[in-house]
């Protein structure tokens, strides 16, 4: 068997598979609430332990754990938690001879090979070029980054921490965002607007703007009251996705992803009606000089559940190197 997980800010989802040729095949699946954890080694134990009730005595021969953070070596911290994860120490304590480690967008990115039509929706058609770099981009509790370049054998992803690359307003309300956001803080990132949270100071700033006061509403309740016809949060929803589409825009302009952009994390299918509307595309291609470069690049909304636990499924099954 091999041990695959997803860990974010917020939750972390871990999956025991049969290894098999095109698609490693599930056969425990749980998700848990990292809130109150002291570390992830703590739930990877608790998850193991349970697959055994599950399924009986069962034989780990390799893991790799998706984490959201970069990575140094064999160790990585967690941008939004304060867990230090060694894949030494998860080797010992787990008994499992081969764990790894990579970032999360690595590994959402390495999924999508196994992607079919069915899980994508696609935003602009483009004019694809077969082999050329491709974008991985999504939002969820941080702002996750991965291009893909093609090398000899398949593609090459290349990680990093893209979503803490500076926030560029586009126009006077997100200048005004922008500047609501610097007065609490001396650099904005594009993660602070493009993410879960980002959408929720972006709720605060339209309602401060708006004279209404504060509210404690979490992303998901502000989707659903938009969705619910408040103007305050359809506002709040609207500019999100402005800024989403420039952000992913910004990262296609500079590999020249005319592979695809492939929009993931756990944000984008629950916003799918507003990414559909036109402004998130319109905010991606609005290029200036390369408008047109920009309008030739196919964007992909990613639907299918579980992008970062099969990418570290199919990571998991590969022999180790040399």
């Amino acid at each position: 068997m091999i041990l695959a997980g997803d860990i974010g800010g917020t939750n972390s989802r871990l999956a025991l598979c049969a290894p098999e040729p095109a698609r490693p095949r599930i056969v425990h699946l749980e998700h848990f609430r990292n809130a109150g954890e002291p570390g992830f080694a703590t739930i990877a134990a608790r998850f193991l332990a349970n697959a055994r009730l599950a399924l009986g005595e069962v034989r780990v021969e390799r893991a790799c754990f998706a984490l959201a953070g970069p990575v140094e070596g064999r160790r990585v911290k967690l941008t939004n938690l304060p867990w230090d994860v060694d894949a030494d120490g998860l080797a010992r304590e787990l008994a499992i001879p081969d764990v790894r480690l990579v970032n999360d967008f690595v590994a959402a990115a390495s999924g999508l090979e196994a992607l079919g039509p069915t899980d994508l929706c696609t935003l602009q058609a483009g004019e694809p070029i077969a082999d050329a770099p491709r974008v991985a981009v999504g939002a969820g509790t941080g702002l996750g980054v991965a291009y893909l370049v093609r090398e000899s054998g398949g593609y090459r992803v290349i990680g990093g921490e893209g979503g803490h690359m500076g926030f560029a307003p586009t126009d006077d309300e997100q200048d005004r965002l922008w500047q609501f956001l610097h007065a609490g803080s001396r650099r904005v990132i594009a993660e602070e607007v493009v993410s879960g949270p980002g959408l929720e100071r972006i709720h605060a700033f339209v309602r401060a703007q708006a004279g209404a006061p504060p509210t404690d509403a979490t992303s998901a309740e502000i989707s659903a009251a938009a969705l619910a016809g408040d103007a305050l949060a359809n506002h709040a929803l609207d500019l999100f996705v402005s800024c989403f589409g420039a952000v992913a825009g910004d990262h296609a302009l500079a590999v020249l992803a005319r592979g695809g952009v492939f929009i993931a994390g756990g944000v984008a299918p629950k916003i799918l009606p507003w990414l559909e509307d036109g402004r998130f595309v319109a905010a991606f291609n609005a290029k200036g000089a390369h408008r047109r470069l920009a309008e030739r690049m196919p964007v992909h909304v990613v639907t299918a559940e579980k992008l970062g636990l099969l990418g570290a499924a199919l990571l998991a099954a590969r022999p180790p190197a040399g």
